[in-house]
Parts: C-alpha cells; sequence; structure tokens
C-alpha cells in the first residue's frame, strides 16, 4: 500500500463526507470537502510518479475516485437546477466512454495519457464544480456564479474535444480483429 494509494483512499472516504456537507445543507462545507479531495487527486498522482510507485490499485482507484467525487456534485448541482440534464448527460457520458476505451487499451498493453484537452477539462470542471459548491453555500456575488457556469462549459467543451481526441486515435481497439 504506497503512500499515493492511501491518499487515494482518503479521497474515496471524502465521498460520504461531501454527501452528508450537502444532505445537512452545511453551507460552504460541501466546497470545502470537495476542494480538499480535488486537491487529493493532483497529490496522489504526483506523489505516484515522482516515487515510481504507479501500481495497478492506484491506475484502478484514481479515475474511480474522481468519477465518482465528481458524479456527487454533479448530481447534487443537477438536483438543485444549478446544472441542465443534457450537460451531465455528455459529461458521465464522455467519462464512461473513456474509461472503458482505457480499459480496451489497457487490454492490449497500451496507456493512453491524457490530453492536454483532458488537462483542461479536469482543472476548469474542478474549479467550476468548487466555485457552484460554493455559491450554493453562501450569497456571492453574481459574477462569480457566471464565472463558475463559464468555467463549466469550457469543461464540458474540453470534455466533447478530449473524448473526440482519445476515440480518433484508437478506433482500431473498437474492431474486431
Amino acid at each position: 500500500m504506497t503512500i499515493s494509494n492511501k491518499i487515494t483512499f482518503a479521497r474515496i472516504l471524502m465521498i460520504p463526507l461531501l454527501m452528508l456537507c450537502i444532505e445537512w445543507d452545511l453551507g460552504v462545507w460541501p466546497a470545502i470537502v470537495f476542494s480538499i479531495a480535488s486537491l487529493t487527486d493532483f497529490l496522489d498522482g504526483y506523489l505516484a510518479r515522482k516515487r515510481n510507485e504507479i501500481t495497478n490499485l492506484g491506475i484502478f482507484l484514481d479515475p474511480l475516485a474522481d468519477k465518482l467525487l465528481t458524479m456527487v456534485a454533479f448530481l447534487y448541482l443537477l438536483q438543485a437546477h444549478v446544472l441542465p440534464a443534457w450537460s451531465i448527460v455528455i459529461m458521465l457520458g464522455r467519462e464512461i466512454a473513456v474509461t472503458g476505451l482505457r480499459v480496451l487499451a489497457a487490454k492490449d498493453g497500451l496507456v493512453m495519457a491524457a490530453s492536454i484537452w483532458g488537462k483542461i477539462k479536469t482543472i476548469t470542471q474542478m474549479i467550476s464544480l468548487i466555485l457552484l459548491l460554493l455559491a450554493g453555500g453562501m450569497i456571492l456575488p453574481g459574477w462569480v456564479f457566471i464565472s463558475a457556469m463559464f468555467l463549466f462549459y469550457i469543461s464540458l467543451a474540453a470534455a466533447v474535444f478530449s473524448g473526440y481526441d482519445y476515440f480518433k486515435g484508437t478506433t482500431h481497439l473498437l474492431v474486431n480483429d
């Protein structure tokens, strides 16, 4: 059990805490918990690479933790009528499709590194979700909400572009020999 995997497990354990903070309407706490969990995503990857401790467990758990964390925030913001359902369907559909593609690639011994679009998606998505969760917990200036929505739509566009980018270069994995 590497330090990176322990950090990933901690992120998974923060997901129920995030759900409780949302359910109990604890003001800014959902944004704080989501922020800390998001930072652990960057930290565990950095440590795994720096310490050369990339494991199969980490390869499996890290994206799962990320998807579960963002799904909780997306579903809350959907329920709160902040984000439209069609945008969540696109985001989650892209995540499921790319994850499936990564499984197929791994079966052939290929590793699909994140593209610049994937990195833009992740960063803008995390910042927008933090701001939108923060806006749910307190009254903020309108420009903060508008900025958060702008960042969310940038992350949505980056999700589409990165999804296309992943599939463009790997269509051979989808065709039977």
